[in-house]
């Protein structure tokens, strides 16, 4: 095959999901309606952490954080991909491709080291009261935040380059929703098995050491939980988690089929499927989920709404 110029050329075409079904105007109309269900659910939750005096605590700064990288991961990829498919227009830039790589990157690394400090903060809230607001003052939280956002942008920007440096042949198209690294390696011209091998191998190192966290942290959570004399705590703890723990499963189960599964177990249609799971259903989930269990951030949303409500009538 020939190559071409990528920088200088007409860059990808973006074959996503809605171009490969049966039929598009549905499944566009469903990923349009989860979009605005993420928009809404993530800005109202937001919203209720940053204004509600009673959330200004660890557990709900680290719930903000996941939400606004929830909303910007989703925006990353669903609103060009609507717009693609309502214009018949799928290409993308060389530079966009990058950009929309290293956002993505970043956001779900971010997440990645996110999830592992929830867990963290829940397995000191529960296991070791007491010292909670020592353990979990502001300085760690925002250290945890700060660390979860450099170290996967410095993860991001490295896969990024490297993987935009190799020369594309000419079949342009992305078997794909949006410029990840497994589909954009299948159209370089050049042997990337060691590259392959590297990206294997770090998606396995980013990926575990967070779970086994999690895995620990929840497994000691279990044992403190089990020895509560009181059921109405016993329940509250076990309710704090298992939203923790739905959030944890789909991310988790999401990102390991993608990047840590070897590419010869699953296809490129598999790979879309996932892909629109991860992009677009969790991030509608994820506020909805935690939200609807929660009696603290259901009820500043009360709070809000009425205030909203009395503005509006006054």
């Amino acid at each position: 095959m020939e190559h071409w110029n990528s920088t200088l050329g007409s860059g990808f075409i973006l074959m996503g999901i809605l171009n490969d079904s049966g039929s598009p105007e549905l499944i566009c109309a469903t990923i349009t309606v989860l979009y605005m269900l993420a928009l809404t659910s993530n800005c109202l939750l937001l919203l209720a952490i940053t204004t509600d005096a009673r959330l200004h605590v660890p557990m709900y700064l680290l719930l903000g954080q996941l939400s606004l990288m929830d909303l910007l991961f989703t925006s990353v990829v669903t609103p060009k991909a609507i717009m693609d498919f309502l214009l018949s227009e799928n290409t993308i830039s060389f530079v966009g491709c990058a950009l929309q790589m290293f956002l993505a990157l970043t956001l779900g690394g971010s997440e990645d080291l996110l999830l592992a400090f929830m867990a963290y903060d829940r397995y000191v809230a529960i296991c070791h009261p007491l010292n909670y607001m020592v353990l979990m003052r502001p300085r760690i939280c925002w250290l945890m935040v700060a660390t979860s956002w450099i170290l996967a942008s410095l993860s991001a920007i490295v896969y990024t380059v490297y993987t935009m440096h190799y020369p594309f042949c000419k079949a342009r198209e992305i078997s794909h929703l949006l410029c990840e690294i497994p589909p954009l390696l299948k159209l370089a011209c050049a042997d990337t098995s060691r590259y392959e091998l590297m990206v294997y191998v770090m998606g396995v190192t980013f990926l575990i050491p967070p779970l086994v966290a999690i895995l620990a942290s929840y497994t000691l959570i279990l044992l403190t939980v089990l020895h509560m004399p009181s059921n109405e705590g016993r329940q509250k703890a076990l309710v704090t988690c298992s939203s923790h723990l739905t959030v944890v499963g789909m991310f988790y189960g999401a990102a390991t089929f993608m990047y840590v599964l070897p590419s010869s177990l699953h296809s490129p249609k598999q790979d879309n499927i996932i892909s629109v799971f991860y992009t677009i259903v969790t991030p509608a989930l994820n506020p909805l989920i935690y939200s609807l269990r929660n009696k603290e951030v259901m009820g500043a949303l009360r709070r809000i709404l009425g205030k909203y409500m009395l503005w509006t009538h006054s």
